[in-house]
């Protein structure tokens, strides 16, 4: 069982809210874990059709422990600034993280892991390509130490979300002090 929610007044609730979030947001957090302890890779990442999809070498640790534990997080934070306050224990950041539960897979469907690569393609350099991912690309690509491209997803089966919404009042900015908030 995952905990809930402690700040339950940061907790966002809309769905439209958390896939327009996942959607624009540029880099998540894969957090995996084996008998050798946690590891968390930064990754370029697609929402689409209610999975998270990520693509990687075909090789190598996060290889070796999503073979043996298939279980993942994969966390998504955006910082939207620092709101100062003269009491500084009200200093805070404005943001918003989701967290998404669940298991890795890896894609063997060719059409659909074409799709997605195209889909971070669009996403990442939109309008760069003037034609679409090629099925043959994706099948003979390999990286400059020579493993293979794998595309994965992560299978969500819960998606958390907080956010602490920018107060522009309060907005830090350099040159700002205490004294002008007195």
């Amino acid at each position: 069982m995952m905990d809930e929610i402690r700040y339950k007044n940061r907790e966002v609730l809309d769905p439209e809210k958390i896939y327009s979030f996942l959607e624009q947001a540029k880099t998540g957090y894969l957090g995996l874990a084996d008998t050798k302890g946690p590891y968390v890779i930064p990754l370029n990442f697609v929402w689409t059709n209610g999975n998270i999809y990520f693509h990687g070498a075909s090789e190598g640790r996060k290889m070796e422990i999503l073979i043996e534990n298939p279980s993942a997080c994969f966390t998504i934070s955006e910082d939207y600034g620092t709101m100062a306050h003269p009491i500084p224990a009200h200093t805070d950041t404005a943001y918003m993280s989701t967290m998404l539960f669940g298991k890795i897979e890896l894609i063997t469907d060719i059409d659909e892991a074409v799709l997605a690569m195209q889909k971070m393609l669009d996403k990442y350099v939109p309008g760069y390509y003037q034609k679409p991912l090629s099925k043959s690309h994706l099948e003979k690509y390999r990286s400059s130490l020579g493993s293979k491209t794998a595309v994965m997803k992560l299978i969500p089966s819960k998606i958390t979300a907080k956010e602490n919404i920018l107060n522009n009042n309060m907005r830090f900015y350099p040159g700002r002090t205490v004294q002008i908030d007195l």
